[in-house]
């Protein structure tokens, strides 16, 4: 993918944070994990949890981020097709499509940080596993499952991560690679959270009053990404950057 720092890597890594401190994941946690482990709240819970129950929380996260990251990472690659296609068919309308792409993030942006709240954004459709099944393969489902959950604060940060897959230039590769990266960012502090769930219980007490910011946050954030996309500023940004935060991501 080349040198130098590229903002839409670091966009895509970001969001994936934000989904996880976002009303509709970070105070489910606790759920999940006690669904995906079979271990009950009190094992969990312990400061100084076994070496089986560590191993048994590790492993069943590692599954179910691979179930959502699958859902995720499948529709990078469709919103990369779609970016092919629009290069290879439809050259002269790329701009156009960047700047419609701009213009949904920074809806998305103002759904978020609530100065307008769109209805078709409003209603949850998530999917719901009323039983899990055995094993590693029930974990699997139920990523999956979490992933096909379209809520209201989830839904929009993964629809501008999309949205700025199939505005870029990139095609089937940078969706993948994008919507891997989205992944790991929403991946890596649900792992940290089962593995350290005694300290992840003692932080969520002290943060949840904040959670609300955090949501504004990601709307600004949102909203200035959609600006940078719509004037076809990013690639500028990302030559600022590579000059004082170099690294090979590709």
């Amino acid at each position: 993918m080349g040198t130098g720092a590229d903002i839409t890597i670091w966009i895509a890594f970001s969001a994936g944070i934000l989904s996880f401190f976002s009303p509709c994941v970070l105070p489910l946690i606790p759920s999940y994990l006690t669904y995906i482990s079979g271990l009950s709240f009190g094992e969990l819970q312990e400061a100084h949890p076994g070496v089986k129950v560590r191993v048994t929380v590790l492993l069943h996260s590692l599954v179910f981020i691979a179930g959502f990251s699958l859902v995720f990472i499948s529709l990078g690659a469709l919103a990369g097709v779609a970016s092919s296609s629009f290069q290879t068919g439809l050259r002269d309308w790329l701009e156009v499509v960047q700047k419609v792409g701009g213009v949904l993030i920074f809806l998305f942006g103002v759904h978020l940080s609530g100065l307008f709240h769109f209805g078709v954004l409003l209603g949850e459709k998530r999917v719901h596993l009323r039983a899990k099944p055995a094993g590693f393969i029930g974990t699997l489902l139920v990523g999956i499952a979490f992933a096909a959950g379209w809520t209201p604060c989830i839904g929009p940060i993964l629809g501008a991560i999309l949205a700025l897959t199939a505005s870029s230039s990139g095609g089937i590769g940078r969706g993948v690679v994008l919507l891997s990266v989205y992944s790991a960012g929403l991946g890596v502090p649900f792992l940290l959270s089962g593995v350290l769930f005694h300290s992840f219980l003692a932080f969520f007490n002290r943060f949840k009053k904040h959670i609300r910011l955090v949501e504004i946050f990601t709307g600004v954030l949102l909203m200035v990404a959609g600006l940078l996309l719509f004037f076809d500023k990013l690639a500028v940004i990302t030559r600022y950057l590579s000059i004082w935060m170099p690294t090979n991501l590709g």
